[in-house]
C-alpha cells in the first residue's frame, strides 16, 4: 500500500469509480453524478499537474531527459506514455512523482467542494493504496477484446501499446476483490445505465 493515504474527511460522502484502461470508468463516474454530487476527475488533474508543476516538471525532465519534450518544451504526454508503459521499474519511479502531488490536488478537491456527495473517477485506486480513501469503491469491467478495440479507437494505440497498459495494472479479478459494486461495461450503454441507476439507489438510501 501506499504512504500517499489520504486522512478521511468529515461529512462527506466519497465514491470511487475505478477500471483498467478502456473499461469505461469515466463513462460510468458521469452517468453516477447527479446536480448534487462533485466529480473529480483523477486523469484531468494529472494532465494539468504535468502541464503546469514546475517541481514535477524538472523531476520527470530529469527520468526521461529532453527527449519527451514538444517544440516548446511541454511534455509529449504520448512520448511519455511509450517510456512508461514499457517498463515496470520506470513505471514505478514515474508514479513516485506524480501522485503525492495528485493525492494533495485531489484532497483539496474534497475539501474545498460544497457538495456532500464526493465521485472520484480514478485508474490508481487500489494501485495506489487510496481504497481506505473512499467510503464505496465501484470497480469498472470490460472484455479484453473490448479494452483493446476501444483503446486503439479512442487513443490511438496499437494492441501492443494497449496490451502493455494492460500489463501495468492491476487484474480486473484482482481489483474486484476490493469492490463494494462491480458495474459490466461489456454489455450496451443502457445495460450499464440501468446498472449505474440501480447502485445510485443503494447508495442514495443508505
Amino acid at each position: 500500500m501506499s504512504s500517499y493515504m489520504p486522512k478521511p474527511r468529515k461529512n462527506k460522502f466519497i465514491i470511487g469509480v475505478t477500471g483498467n484502461i478502456a473499461c469505461g470508468k469515466s463513462t460510468v463516474a458521469r452517468m453516477l453524478k447527479t446536480r448534487n454530487c462533485f466529480l473529480i476527475n483523477a486523469d484531468y488533474l494529472g494532465h494539468k499537474i504535468l502541464s503546469s508543476d514546475t517541481a514535477v516538471y524538472r523531476k520527470i525532465l530529469k527520468l526521461f531527459g529532453r527527449k519527451i519534450l514538444k517544440p516548446d518544451n511541454s511534455i509529449d504526454r504520448a512520448k511519455l506514455s511509450q517510456k512508461v508503459f514499457s517498463n515496470k521499474p520506470v513505471l514505478a519511479k514515474f508514479n513516485s512523482i506524480i501522485l503525492p502531488e495528485l493525492i494533495r490536488k485531489i484532497k483539496i478537491c474534497i475539501r474545498n467542494s460544497d457538495k456532500k456527495i464526493i465521485i472520484l473517477d480514478a485508474a490508481l485506486i487500489v494501485e495506489a493504496g487510496l481504497t481506505r480513501m473512499v467510503d464505496k469503491l465501484v470497480v469498472v469491467t470490460a472484455k479484453k477484446h473490448q479494452q483493446i478495440t476501444r483503446s486503439q479507437k479512442s487513443l490511438g494505440l496499437t494492441k501492443e501499446q494497449v496490451l502493455l497498459r494492460m500489463k501495468s495494472q492491476i487484474s480486473q479479478k484482482a481489483k474486484s476483490r476490493f469492490a463494494d459494486f462491480i458495474i459490466d461495461n461489456s454489455v450496451q450503454l443502457s445495460k450499464t445505465r440501468k446498472q449505474v441507476v440501480k447502485i445510485r439507489r443503494l447508495l442514495w438510501k443508505s
